[in-house]
């Protein structure tokens, strides 16, 4: 039985600063902060989900921000740099909206085309490619207009302690085609309009260490629980050791690490995130899981505040 995925549902990552980070996300970069709600598993930090105007699979940039956070190091098994879309002849805006924040860019030539790389205040590297593939953001806020609005994921590089079985994963598992080479660079794309084209070096990368600034896992697409249910088998039967599925409230979850040793999950496209929040409200409350919310009181006590706002280099 061949599967295959329409590519990348989420990215997930870790932050020192919960406050930093919602500027950098939504005050400069104008994403939408989707759902506000915690690390079901360590509840006490919050997970953000940043994305389009309502967070759809392909748009959404998670976070576990822990205060204070050893930095990380970028290396082997994670995600190196992940690629937002951006509208066609958009690329201009953005190199000169990121200079006003003193986040320098810089321009890059690859496959074709130009990306525009920075990074955030933790060290994660991200970039900038114009893309007519995927539907545009219907979301504005601060500077950034929807015609100019991030869609979604573009793709990702990921670093590989051993990129030659990484690749055998991309292909045989996820049903990744192989697209291109350049300059020690395999190009693969997926079979969705956003978050579609992955890059692996051919250069196995040294171990990376988990922290601030480093990317926790990676999530691919499936298109309801019937379809991950043979997504988990599939994978078992092709040599890796899924989880169980686990419920994440707006989607539901397997994970297994690859022989590269980045962490997979897959992931549902629904329920989605208006399941427990109108269109409008989307993650202005903290939002918990059934089975979180005798423990709320506790769990608001110790998260620290953050406001979703317009940055004075908008204002001004």
């Amino acid at each position: 039985m061949a599967m295959r995925t329409a590519g990348i549902h989420h990215i997930t990552a870790i932050a020192s600063r919960v406050q930093d980070c919602v500027d950098f996300y939504a005050g400069i970069l104008g994403l939408r902060l989707v759902k506000k709600t915690v690390n079901f598993d360590a509840p006490d930090v919050y997970h953000l989900y940043f994305g389009n105007e309502t967070g759809s699979p392909g748009t959404a940039m998670t976070f576990f921000p822990f205060e204070g956070a050893r930095r990380g190091r970028i290396g082997g098994g994670q995600v190196g740099r992940t690629t937002f879309a951006v509208p066609r002849g958009a690329l201009a805006f953005w190199e000169e909206r990121l200079g006003k924040f003193a986040v320098p860019p810089e321009r890059a030539e690859g496959f074709g085309g130009t990306d525009l790389r920075f990074s955030d205040g933790d060290g994660l590297q991200r970039e900038l490619v114009e893309r007519d593939e995927g539907p545009p953001s219907r979301w504005a806020f601060g500077g950034v207009p929807a015609e100019r609005a991030i869609k979604g994921f573009g793709g990702a590089v990921l670093y590989s302690t051993e990129p030659a079985r990484t690749m055998r994963a991309l292909e045989q598992v996820l049903g990744l085609a192989r697209v291109g080479e350049e300059r020690g660079t395999v190009r693969f794309k997926a079979g969705g309009e956003l978050g579609n084209l992955i890059d692996v070096s051919l250069r196995a990368v040294e171990r990376g260490r988990g922290g601030a600034g480093t990317v926790h896992h990676i999530a691919w697409r499936a298109r309801d629980r019937e379809d991950q249910e043979a997504w988990r088998i599939f994978v078992e039967e092709q040599g890796f050791r899924p989880t169980p599925v686990v419920d994440r409230n707006y989607f539901t979850s397997i994970y297994f690490r690859e022989a590269g040793e980045i962490l997979f999950e897959i992931a549902t496209d629904p329920p989605g995130f208006l399941r427990d929040e109108p269109f409008a409200a989307l993650g202005e409350r903290l939002m918990l899981p059934d089975w979180l919310e005798d423990r709320r009181g506790r769990i608001e006590t110790r998260l620290p505040p953050l406001e979703v706002r317009v940055l004075k280099e908008d204002r001004e």
